[in-house]
């Protein structure tokens, strides 16, 4: 049976796990992001974070992004892991390992797969500070009918 490549998790996440799952003979590139949950955000202290979504439809997400790069980067293989649930401050919410050939070819595939993963994907963060909660709209931190900077320019 082949590994699943990508998937979510309520379990700690594992970064040995998933870049074993890219590493092979003719990759001389493995770049792996490992994205975190941070203690300050715009001057507010972040207790922890709240991730929730739809499990089947965000793995098919997930899966999505892989296909695009094995397109963009057709000697590309990656590995896509997100945890949602409650997550503490320094855990480990997303891993995305990428193997390629070279290095350059690494670095961008990684770079694109986090930002499609904040652009498609169906998981959202609730944050928890000293002085409250609120539900961001989604992994790009868009406030449902607040518009961005640039949209009111």
């Amino acid at each position: 049976m082949m590994e699943q490549c990508c998937w979510i998790t309520t379990e700690p996440l594992e970064i040995e796990e998933v870049t074993k799952r890219v590493i092979r003979r003719e990759a001389g590139a493995v770049n792996t992001f490992i994205g975190t949950v941070r203690e300050f955000t715009k001057g507010k202290r972040t207790l922890f974070l709240q991730y929730e979504t739809y499990k089947d439809m965000a793995e098919k997400k997930l899966e999505q992004i892989s296909k695009e790069i094995e397109q963009r980067w057709p000697s590309a293989e990656v590995a896509i892991a997100h945890r949602i649930g409650r997550l503490e401050i320094t855990d480990i919410a997303v891993i995305i390992a990428v193997s390629t050939p070279h290095r350059n070819d690494s670095y961008e595939a990684s770079r694109y797969a986090i930002e499609r993963i904040k652009e498609i994907v169906p998981i959202w963060k609730k944050e928890h500070w000293e002085d409250g909660e609120e539900w961001i709209g989604d992994q790009k931190e868009v406030r449902p009918g607040v518009p961005l900077k640039e949209e009111i320019r």
